[in-house]
């Protein structure tokens, strides 16, 4: 009779739970379809002119020289697969530009680039349909990380997947609407942690110590860069497109000032949320194995193993950073430019301050995710 109510009991508090849960997601639903109903600044005409898929037929005169290289624009015949032409033979320009264009191909897929005016159509390619390719890795990643995690795989994705979702769908849409982006990045950072944590580890003290530990260890990140930021004196306004991002200021008053460092917040959440859920478990599964320790000697367990991956997550960011500025820095070896010149450029010091200022928030989230743990594991 007991165990019938006590299974009765498990029964409703997980119907209890289940539902909260998909309460929940229908408000963050409802919120999200909310957020997205904003109505866009024109900021350039496009009245008429869409991108279109299309399959390239025939190669009506071809641009590729003698050498190898391709010169001028080629002409082709493409065969439109959407759009008001669908179905229909165009010929077409292709240029022989590195950003606009392809070498097209005879059965290669592209996109046209065309504006209908009546029976009139001025069209060009656009450049090689890649939706496909994008959309098969994409699939092969996730397909790999669910075989080879199992169940953990499978949450993982789930939580990689909500993290894209949350970025364009609540981050974008609350910058465009005027919010800082600075607190904007840090309320995303919360909520995909959240979620990520909990799919993780589940409603446990770990996740919760986990959580809370990344959180600090991103604040701490963007008041690094913000004191690199006062101290150098660069700002989101040295960054090379501001020109652009200006449009936006007088357009629609948004704080693109900001968006520096709220970039620099997302970027650094998955080392530093990776830093803080290997503590956290590590830390748990020590004090399970010796319940007798007290919370000095917990503290003391949890650094050493906090000081181990320093020494590898501490290079994490620096080097994505420093990677995606391999091209500047050849640029500037090549042109044999003075190192002064160099040191004291705005896109060096932008990247030195992303790549010091995301490993200050994995060091120092080290210390504050291990204190967290400690106070949250003992029995006391």
């Amino acid at each position: 009779m007991k165990n019938i109510k006590f299974t009765g009991l498990l029964i409703r508090k997980k119907t209890v739970r289940y539902l909260i849960y998909i309460l929940l997601v229908c408000v963050f639903a409802v919120f999200v379809i909310k957020l997205n109903q904003v109505e866009k600044t024109e900021l350039v005409v496009r009245t008429g002119q869409t991108f279109e898929k299309a399959k390239v037929v025939k190669i009506l005169q071809d641009n590729l020289e003698e050498n190898g290289t391709r010169v001028g624009e080629q002409k082709v015949r493409v065969r439109m697969l959407t759009g008001v032409r669908k179905g229909e033979e165009l010929d077409v320009t292709s240029s022989s530009g590195y950003l606009f264009g392809a070498a097209c191909k005879p059965g290669m897929k592209v996109i046209v680039m065309q504006s209908v005016a009546g029976d009139s159509t001025v069209a060009s390619v656009y450049t090689q349909d890649r939706e496909g390719v994008i959309y098969i890795f994409a699939l092969i990643y996730l397909l790999v990380l669910c075989l080879i995690g199992g169940k953990q795989g499978i949450k993982g994705c789930l939580g990689l997947v909500f993290t894209f979702f949350c970025v364009i769908f609540v981050y974008l849409p609350l910058v465009y609407l005027k919010y800082s982006p600075f607190w904007t990045a840090v309320f995303v950072c919360f909520i995909t942690t959240l979620v990520t944590m909990y799919l993780i580890g589940g409603p446990t003290r770990k996740t919760c110590a986990a959580t809370l530990g990344t959180l600090v260890g991103v604040i701490l990140a963007g008041v690094s860069a913000w004191c690199f930021s006062k101290a150098s004196g660069i700002s989101g306004y040295n960054v090379s497109d501001i020109e652009t991002l200006m449009t936006l200021w007088n357009t629609n008053r948004i704080q693109v000032g900001g968006l520096l460092f709220s970039g620099l917040l997302i970027s650094c959440l998955g080392a530093v949320m990776d830093v803080a859920m290997s503590i956290s478990s590590a830390i748990d599964e020590i004090y399970r194995q010796n319940l007798s320790l007290s919370r000095k000697e917990l503290f003391k367990a949890g650094l050493r193993v906090g000081r181990d991956m320093m020494g590898t997550d501490s290079n994490t960011l620096i080097l994505a950073f420093a990677g995606s500025s391999v091209s500047t820095l050849l640029l500037d070896y090549s042109y044999n430019l003075p190192y002064q010149q160099i040191i004291n450029s705005n896109n060096i010091g932008i990247a030195i301050m992303q790549g010091l200022a995301g490993s200050f928030g994995i060091v120092l989230s080290v210390p504050f995710t291990v204190l967290i743990c400690t106070i949250l594991f003992h029995k006391k």
